[in-house]
């Protein structure tokens, strides 16, 4: 719970030293036509304040796409595919363990995710395989705590298959 609480605050610090709207405001994001979107995991940023024209996210409230002028929102990610269409029109897909997306009344969106890699980085057999063994994990599970984390691991690993195909 300290951890938690540390962290917290640590976001709190740096949101109250550095203003949501001002980023969007300089790079001229106002006129609705444009967002600026922050799509970052643990250890890479995808995206940073680039303007791209959609972004289709899925999470636990069901899939959804984001556009300019979006009612401002937050969500949580679940496990599954992210796809942004580019400025010029082209789609790159990536697939996100869990994470936040929040959706800001200045167009600017920002994705942050606990893991992501791109899906063309992803290995069709090496997911069949983890989806066979969390299949397994999840039939021999005793204990509730046994059994939801091996539920997870199934849950997640067919997305990885979903992305793959």
């Amino acid at each position: 719970m300290a951890v938690v609480g540390r962290s917290a605050r640590s976001a709190l610090r740096l949101l109250a030293t550095k203003p949501l709207g001002r980023t969007a405001v300089r790079r001229g994001y106002a006129d609705g036509n444009e967002m600026s979107f922050t799509f970052a995991a643990a250890n890479q940023v995808f995206y940073n304040e680039a303007n791209v024209r959609q972004v289709d996210v899925p999470s636990f409230s069901g899939a959804f796409g984001i556009l300019p002028k979006h009612v401002p929102t937050l969500a949580v990610l679940k496990p599954g595919v992210v796809t942004v269409l580019e400025a010029d029109g082209s789609p790159k897909r990536f697939f996100v363990s869990s994470g936040s997306v929040t959706i800001n009344d200045d167009s600017s969106v920002q994705i942050l995710a606990e893991e992501a890699v791109p899906v063309e980085n992803l290995d069709a057999a090496a997911a069949r395989d983890a989806l066979s063994k969390a299949q397994s994990a999840l039939s021999s599970a005793s204990g509730d705590q046994a059994r939801a984390e091996a539920q997870i691991a199934v849950e997640v690993a067919e997305e990885v298959v979903k992305a793959c195909e």
